[in-house]
């Protein structure tokens, strides 16, 4: 299950970090989860970047428990939007060696999207999982890539999303800097319209939310 909390424009990205960090510790602790770990926003992204990242505060919390037992103990949580039944994949995994409670090296960059609303579900699904996973894996360097596809809402409040996907980065430079993120100078351009144009066919591009993403992993 993953839960998406959002932050007001009046809570500075300490406090938010301070109150998400504390929630998902509490989910840990209070309701003895099995995992819980946290992708949330911690600073400003660049005012220039080549990526359109939303400058709005966001935390992903995913949750391996039974999902109502946790649920009555967040849905009142400021700024709750919804939890989601989520099946999960790990085209390419780091392997973690540094403790629970400490960020993970790197940098992540988490997007929201929707299916574009001219094709079919199946579609959908195919051009995501069939060319734009193997596309984004040979373009970019990541070093862990969460592919999460949204079975369905499991709260009453839900925003409506149909992809959750935390692309992690070992340096901020691989993700920000165009050079490292999508290739050498001659073939830079070439990618990005190559990427430009898939994630195009399949998902809704104009309610897309990327977001320069810091990780957490609180119990795992």
């Amino acid at each position: 299950m993953i839960c998406l909390i959002r932050g007001s424009n009046k809570e500075s990205y300490a406090a938010f970090k301070e109150r998400i960090l504390s929630l998902a510790n509490k989910i840990a602790k209070d309701h003895q989860a099995d995992k819980v770990k946290v992708v949330l926003t911690e600073n400003k992204p660049p005012a220039v970047s080549i990526i359109p990242f939303k400058k709005r505060k966001i935390a992903s919390i995913s949750v391996v428990h039974d999902q109502n037992h946790v649920l009555n103990g967040i849905e009142n949580f400021v700024g709750f939007s919804g939890a989601f039944e989520v099946t999960e994949a790990l085209p390419v995994a780091y392997s973690k060696n540094w403790e629970d409670g400490m960020v993970t090296p790197g940098v992540c960059l988490l997007t929201l999207f929707r299916q574009k609303k001219s094709i079919d579900y199946t579609t959908f699904i195919d051009r995501w999982h069939n060319s734009h996973t193997p596309l984004s894996l040979k373009l970019h360097p990541l070093w862990n890539y969460n592919r999460n596809v949204v079975d369905g809402a499991v709260s009453h409040k839900a925003e409506s999303w149909d992809g959750i996907v935390e692309e992690h980065c070992r340096t901020r430079s691989d993700l920000l800097n165009p050079f490292q993120f999508f290739g050498k100078p001659l073939g830079i351009i070439p990618n990005m319209i190559a990427v430009y144009r898939d994630t195009k066919s399949f998902l809704d591009y104009g309610s897309i939310e990327p977001y320069l993403a810091m990780e957490y992993h609180i119990k795992s």
